[in-house]
């Protein structure tokens, strides 16, 4: 299962985002258990490994002015077929489009995402536009 973007989605995102915040949905579904790539024993949860990546990227958007506006574990499927796949939703909110590409090439951010490889079995990304609206 995908946990991360290929080149071609990431130049998509570079040539289709919208101008002003980047706002980015997240379908996530965790391991059972964490599974380092370095093989270090743990006992952590792929949801609290996860966490830890979570935790660090939420003071690295905030502090460039972005924000972490929702982070929820999932309950129960209400409309749809079969089984609820994703374990947790988030919706991230970077300063911009720069901000987003400064935030995944930095060294920071690659000792961070260890966490997120260990905890994070599979991934919807998605960057949203402008609310929309219903009654128009």
């Amino acid at each position: 299962m995908p946990t991360q973007p290929t080149p071609e989605q990431f130049q998509k995102l570079f040539e289709t985002a919208p101008s002003g915040p980047l706002i980015m949905l997240n379908l996530l579904k965790f391991k059972k258990k964490a599974e380092y790539a370095d093989g270090r024993e743990t006992d952590l949860t792929g949801a609290e490994a996860y966490g830890i990546y979570g935790a660090l990227m939420k003071a690295r958007i905030e502090a460039d002015g972005g924000r972490l506006s929702v982070s929820l574990e999932t309950n129960t499927l209400v409309i749809g077929d079969g089984d609820l796949e994703w374990d947790a939703v988030a919706i991230a909110e970077y300063a911009n489009l720069d901000n987003f590409r400064e935030i995944v090439s930095s060294p920071e951010y690659r000792e961070m995402h260890v966490h997120r490889d260990a905890g994070l079995a599979h991934q919807l990304l998605i960057n949203c536009k402008s609310p929309v609206t219903l009654n128009r």
